[in-house]
C-alpha cells in the first residue's frame, strides 16, 4: 500500500501501458484481447458434442491456393497468398531504353498484410471420423468441420 501514497495511480496506469505497448513491439504482432499469438490465417478452434469446428479468416486468398490435410489426428492447412505489391525494380535483366522505361522503383511505406507461404497445424482429438471432414471457404472464412465418431459420443443408457 506504501507505493500507492508514493506514486499516484495514473502513473501506475503509464508503467502498465508503456509495458503493453514495448511488449507488443517485441512480439510482432497486434493484440486483441489478449496476447497476440501470431500466425496466418488467424484462427478461431472450438468444438461440440458433434464436431470440432475450426474458423480461418483469410479474405481475399484464393481457395485453389488451401491445401488441407489430416494425417493422425494432425489437421495442415497450408497454402501462399500472393503479393499485391509489384516486386520493385522490374526489367529483370534487359537493357537499352525500353528496360529503363520498364524499371519502376517502389518504395513501400508500410506493408500489414501478409503475403507468401503459410502453415498452420491443429492437433485434433482422438474420436474424430477423419473420412467426413467438410471444409467450405466464403466471404474469407475457411470452415473447417471434423465430425466426432457416433460411438464416442454420450448417451443415455435406461436402466430398467
Amino acid at each position: 500500500m506504501l507505493y500507492r501514497s508514493l506514486f499516484p495511480h495514473d502513473l501506475m496506469n503509464e508503467f502498465g501501458r508503456l509495458q503493453r505497448d514495448l511488449q507488443g513491439t517485441l512480439d510482432g504482432s497486434p493484440a486483441i484481447r489478449g496476447a497476440g499469438r501470431g500466425g496466418y490465417p488467424a484462427l478461431n478452434v472450438g468444438s461440440t458434442p458433434e464436431a470440432v469446428e475450426i474458423l480461418a479468416f483469410a479474405p481475399g486468398l484464393d481457395p485453389a491456393a488451401i491445401e488441407l490435410n489430416l494425417e493422425r489426428g494432425v489437421l495442415t492447412l497450408e497454402g501462399r497468398r500472393a503479393a499485391t505489391l509489384p516486386a520493385g525494380n522490374g526489367a529483370g535483366g534487359a537493357s537499352g531504353p525500353a528496360a529503363a522505361a520498364a524499371e519502376v522503383r517502389q518504395t513501400v511505406h508500410t506493408q500489414e498484410r501478409f503475403d507468401g507461404h503459410f502453415r498452420r497445424v491443429v492437433s485434433l482429438p482422438d474420436d474424430i471420423d477423419a473420412a467426413a471432414v467438410r471444409a467450405e471457404y466464403r466471404d474469407g472464412v475457411l470452415r473447417i468441420s471434423v465430425p466426432r465418431r457416433g460411438q464416442t459420443q454420450p448417451r443415455r443408457i435406461p436402466v430398467q
